[in-house]
């Protein structure tokens, strides 16, 4: 089992969320990127880096498990802990997500696991993180959302059953050595699920959309399970490049992070960057924002209302 994370001094934990890297062979993209990186790390100072997804572009990588080592350089370089999971490109062509786990192994600072093999997908897996009083204070979840369907339905991967079965299985047993009261969570994951679509349409929220929730177009009934945990406060996903919107939908804060490669498909005049989480002992839910290229601080992104919702002050 990984050594649970523990608060600072000051009873604060500050998470960095990069996401869709999409690394290749150490390309002009790619230093980039790392630039990027390092100059988040350092604006920021996090006790742990998250990315979630599509880490790797493995139909443009020649040798994919060095591209996956180079990608999580400036974390080992920095002395950072840092976990991933798994996007939709990371075992497309040349490599497979067992060998891109092996391949992360023997690394000093990486916490990611591979998870159960008796459920559906690779990197799913719960990091704790303790109070002072040696109890999990918050809990955090990583979850393999896949990569494409079955033909016959067409489109991304939905969460499996099995998955949203350990989830359950894995927050009770936190609930219960704490009680029989849910343990504050966050998930991440790489491909958003359906709810991302109804936060945006019902709810307000802060921030961007760009382009459409490249969703799976089944429910699984994921967001079910956490809403009926009760533990969940935050989900944080990619996937879509031009999205960096969250809302609150029953109780659960649904986020996008800010996409920070280089490679791939990128909007114009959409700065690319990361978005930064802060974790209190002792209280429920998260501070968040965003941390730009340009070194720019966004912590009061855009107001998103729905279609017909005046603002407060209109009557």
């Amino acid at each position: 089992m990984t050594r649970p994370l523990s608060y600072n001094e000051e009873g604060l934990f500050k998470i960095v969320q990069f996401t869709d890297l999409h690394w290749g062979d150490n390309n002009e993209a790619d230093r980039k990127t790392r630039q990027l990186m390092d100059r988040v790390l350092v604006q920021e100072r996090p006790d742990l880096v998250v990315i979630t997804g599509d880490v790797i572009e493995d139909e443009s990588c020649t040798y994919p498990k060095q591209s996956i080592r180079s990608a999580v350089a400036a974390m080992e370089e920095a002395g950072t802990p840092w976990a991933v999971v798994f996007g939709n490109h990371d075992s497309e062509a040349r490599i497979t997500r067992g060998e891109l786990m092996a391949s992360l192994s023997e690394v000093r600072y990486g916490l990611t696991q591979r998870g159960p093999e008796t459920i559906t997908g690779i990197g799913n897996y719960l990091l704790r993180l303790v109070g002072r009083n040696g109890h999990t204070d918050q809990a955090l979840f990583f979850l393999d959302s896949g990569d494409y369907a079955d033909p016959s339905i067409g489109g991304y991967a939905a969460i499996a059953r099995d998955q949203i079965d350990w989830f359950v299985r894995e927050s009770h047993s936190l609930a219960k050595a704490n009680g029989g009261l849910p343990v504050p969570s966050l998930a991440f994951f790489h491909i958003p699920i359906p709810e991302y679509n109804d936060v945006w349409d019902l709810h307000v929220c802060r921030g961007n959309k760009y382009e459409e929730v490249c969703c799976p177009r089944i429910n699984s009934g994921m967001f079910a399970a956490m809403v009926e945990a009760g533990n969940v406060t935050g989900t944080f996903v990619g996937h879509d490049h031009a999205n960096d919107y969250y809302g609150e939908l029953m109780g659960i804060s649904l986020c996008y992070g800010r996409k920070t490669g280089y490679n791939n498909y990128m909007k114009t005049d959409f700065p690319n960057g990361a978005r930064i989480i802060m974790l209190e002992e002792g209280k429920r839910g998260f501070g968040t924002w965003l941390r730009l290229d340009t070194g720019e601080q966004v912590v009061e992104q855009p107001v998103h209302l729905p279609e017909g919702r005046k603002p407060a002050h209109q009557s």
